[in-house]
C-alpha cells in the first residue's frame, strides 16, 4: 500500500509519498508560494533524483496536478499511474474537542472542520482547500484526518481549563488543546520501544523543539498537560512567537502604540521570541553563530529559552509527581546539542546526568539515549517522524474499511 501524506498551508503543500510495506519515503517535497505568485515546487526521490521549477501555482488543486505529474513522470516518477496511491492522509491542525482520533473523511467531517476555523484561521482553512483539491485530482481515494490536538484529547479538565468566565468556555470552546501531538505521539512511543517498557508504565516528557515548540507531559501513556494553549502561542518563546506573558503586556502595548488586535497579533506571533530578543533572526543556527561572537541579546535570547524548557519540565515533573524519561525532537532538539546540555544541566535535583560525548554525538537524524549510566531519568534524543504517523493511521483506517 502507497500513502500520500498531505500538510497544507495557507500558501504552501508539503508531501511525502510512503510504501506501507517498507515504511519508505519514496518522494517528497514541498510547493511554495501558492495563490500568491512566485511559485516554487520542489521534489525529490529516495534515490536522490529531483526536480525543482519556478511554477505559478494559483490555487491548492494547480500545486496536487504539480504533485502527481512527479509522481508518474517518466524521469523522477516513482509510481506508473496514480492508481497506485490506495490513501491520502491528511494533516488537521486543529481537530477541537470534537476529534479525539484520526477519522475517515466524509462531507460531514469537512464540514467539522470548517466550524473549527475561527481557532485555527490559518491552518483549518488551508486543511480544507487541501482535501477538496486533492478531491478534485485524486476522485473517490480515501482521505483520513489525522488532527494535531487529538494526542492531547486525554488532558483532564484542570489541566486544559483557563481562569477566565466560564461562560467564554461554553459559548466558544476556549481552552487549552495543544499542538504537534503527532510528534509527541510518536516519539513517546519510540521512547517506550527504547526503554522496553509499555508506555503505560512511564512518566515522560517529550520536548518538540523547533521554530515553533511545545512540551507534553505523559503519565500511565497520556497526555495530562502541555504547553500550548488555545493557540500554538502559548507556552515558551520560539522562533518568532512570544509564548506565555501577562495578558497586561498585550492590553498595555495595544494602549501605547495605537495597534489594532491584528497588529498586535502579528507582534506576538512574528515578531517576538528568539527574533524579538536577540534582534538578529528567528532561525537559531544565526542566533547560535552570534551568541558565539559574543553578542549580548544573542546570549540573553538562549539563556531565556533555556531557562522557560527548564522551568516547564520542573512543573510537569511537579505534576506527574516524578518523572521517568525526556525526550528531545524537532529541529533545535534533535540538533543543538547544547541546548539539551544546559537545559539538562539544571535538572540535576531530579536526578538528570547527561553524558556530553554522547549528546554531542546525537545530531542530524541519529538518536538515541544521551543520558549517563547513573542518571535517575533517562533522557534520549529521538528524531520525530509526523509522517509516518499520518501513513500509518491513514493505513489503519482504510484497511478497516
Amino acid at each position: 500500500m502507497k500513502i500520500l501524506v498531505i500538510n497544507a498551508g495557507s500558501s504552501s503543500l508539503k508531501y511525502q509519498l510512503i510504501d506501507m510495506e517498507s515504511e519508505k519515503v519514496l518522494a517528497k517535497g514541498n510547493c511554495e508560494r501558492i495563490g500568491i505568485g512566485g511559485g516554487i515546487f520542489g521534489y525529490k526521490t529516495a534515490d536522490g533524483r529531483e526536480k525543482k521549477l519556478s511554477v505559478e501555482m494559483k490555487d491548492h488543486t494547480e500545486a496536487f496536478r504539480q504533485v502527481t505529474q512527479a509522481l508518474v513522470d517518466s524521469q523522477v516518477g516513482v509510481i506508473k499511474d496514480l492508481s497506485e496511491v490506495s490513501a491520502i492522509g491528511h494533516r488537521i491542525v486543529q481537530g477541537g474537542a470534537r476529534f479525539s482520533k484520526s477519522v475517515l473523511i466524509d462531507d460531514e467531517v469537512i464540514a467539522a472542520v470548517e466550524k473549527l476555523i475561527p481557532l485555527a484561521p490559518l491552518h483549518n482553512s488551508a486543511c480544507v482547500e487541501g482535501i477538496r483539491a486533492c478531491r478534485k485530482v485524486f476522485g473517490k481515494v480515501p482521505e483520513v484526518a489525522v488532527f494535531d490536538t487529538a494526542f492531547h484529547s486525554t488532558m483532564p479538565q484542570k489541566a486544559y481549563m483557563f481562569a477566565i468566565p466560564y461562560e467564554y468556555y461554553e459559548k466558544y470552546h476556549i481552552r487549552r488543546y495543544g499542538f504537534h501531538g503527532t510528534s509527541h505521539r510518536y516519539v513517546s512511543q519510540k521512547c517506550a520501544e527504547l526503554m522496553g517498557k509499555p508506555l503505560s508504565e512511564i512518566k515522560m516528557i517529550t520536548c518538540h523543539l523547533g521554530n515553533g515548540s511545545s512540551i507534553a507531559a505523559i503519565k500511565d501513556g497520556k497526555v495530562i498537560d502541555t504547553s500550548m494553549g488555545l493557540t500554538p502561542l502559548d507556552g515558551f518563546m520560539m522562533g518568532t512567537r512570544t509564548g506565555t506573558l501577562d495578558p497586561s503586556v498585550v492590553t498595555f502595548i495595544e494602549e501605547k502604540e495605537h495597534l489594532s488586535p491584528e497588529e498586535m497579533s502579528d507582534v506576538l506571533n512574528k515578531k517576538s521570541g528568539l527574533l524579538g530578543i536577540s534582534g538578529i533572526s528567528s532561525d537559531d543556527r544565526d542566533v547560535t553563530a552570534a551568541e558565539e561572537k559574543g553578542e549580548p541579546r544573542a546570549i540573553l535570547a538562549h539563556e531565556m529559552l533555556v531557562y522557560q524548557i527548564q522551568k516547564f519540565i520542573g512543573a510537569y515533573a511537579a505534576a506527574m509527581n516524578g518523572c521517568d524519561a525526556i525526550v528531545f525532537t524537532a529541529g533545535l532538539g534533535e540538533n543543538q546539542w547544547h541546548h539539551r546540555q544546559n537545559v539538562c544541566d539544571g535538572l540535576t535535583y531530579l536526578g538528570v546526568k547527561v553524558s556530553e560525548e554522547l549528546n554531542r554525538q546525537m545530531l542530524h537524524g541519529r538518536g538515541g539515549k544521551i543520558s549517563a549510566p547513573d542518571s535517575r531519568v533517562q533522557v534520549f534524543v529521538i528524531p520525530t517522524n509526523e509522517e509516518l504517523v499520518i501513513a500509518r493511521d491513514t493505513k489503519a483506517i482504510v484497511e478497516a474499511l
